[in-house]
């Protein structure tokens, strides 16, 4: 499915269903000897999606989902440590943008008085609230859906659903964006950064000049061609999420962020996991992920 500058989706489809790969990964760790975390829910979310026709990956593409399950579980742990160290600095308002199958309003131990804004696309959002009302889970936050895509005018949806912008806020920006145009990123930490009071935080998932190098890019192609093949030979059709991507040259993240009144911290993907003990096997991105996580506070607030 081809990316138009206005399209949507449902949790199925197009940028919907990677949000389901990402349910499966945290599904997987969840299920393993010594999970970095627990997510009870994902397999909710992937049972509901399997009533609606969606069929788990098979063969190579499940294979690749367990394959990159050190860093997809790395990921998980680091944003939900950043919520935790958030709310123990007294931060009582967080906001998950592009959130998609996102548990995590339902299962952090937020402090008292908390409450969790959610941005993505109204059809996504309301599968998730569907499924978690439909197996009585109560958030453990005040839990807020602001169904809207980030293309469009987020930030007075946001207010208009009670954010309040003279309040701290701890943000996260997770698996977003590949999928937003370069031009739109800047625009994402443009708003985010009009919207924050002084000492608001926020965590970034960055995807930076080596991971779309031609050379990263090329690499990962020619394992994924790999994959289809074995997939068609086995009557499966694997899709691509770099299909949904905009490889489009865009500002590094750290230094957008430090230009713009944030004090930053990055950590390489490799050195996260390297932290929890985890690594990527030899055969993906040659034991490598392109990737940073970016954190931040800021020192100055913008007049509004």
């Amino acid at each position: 499915m081809a990316r138009t500058s206005d399209d949507s989706w449902d949790i199925t489809e197009s940028v919907g269903e990677t949000a389901l790969g990402v349910a499966l990964a945290r599904a997987n760790e969840t299920a393993a000897e010594s999970p970095l975390f627990t997510d009870p829910f994902a397999q909710l979310f992937l049972d509901a999606a399997a009533e609606r026709g969606w069929r788990p990956p098979t063969g190579a593409m499940a294979e690749r989902i367990r394959a990159i399950g050190n860093y997809a579980a790395s990921r998980t742990k680091w944003f939900d440590e950043f919520f935790v160290a958030a709310g123990a600095a007294g931060i009582r308002q967080a906001v998950i943008l592009a959130a998609g199958l996102d548990a995590r309003a339902w299962r952090l131990p937020w402090i008292h008085e908390s409450v969790v804004f959610e941005i993505d696309q109204p059809q996504v959002l309301r599968f998730k609230e569907d499924v978690l009302a439909a197996h009585r889970v109560a958030p453990k936050a005040r839990h807020v859906a602001v169904p809207v895509d980030l293309r469009q005018d987020w930030p007075k949806a946001l207010r208009d659903a009670g954010f309040d912008p003279t309040a701290p806020t701890a943000w996260s920006v997770e698996g977003l964006l590949p999928y937003l145009p370069a031009e739109a990123q800047d625009l994402l930490f443009e708003r985010i950064t009009d919207l924050s009071a002084r000492d608001s935080r926020i965590a970034v998932e960055a995807f930076g000049e080596g991971f779309f190098s031609e050379e990263n890019l090329a690499r990962r192609r020619e394992q994924i061609a790999q994959m289809r093949a074995e997939a068609a030979e086995a009557g499966d059709e694997m899709p691509d999420p770099e299909a949904l991507w905009f490889i489009e040259d865009r500002a590094d993240v750290a230094e957008w962020l430090s230009e713009h009144c944030w004090e930053v911290a990055a950590l390489p993907a490799d050195d996260l996991m390297a932290r929890y003990h985890r690594s990527l096997p030899a055969g993906i991105n040659e034991g490598s992920m392109p990737t940073e996580f970016v954190e931040g506070v800021l020192a100055e607030a913008h007049s509004r």
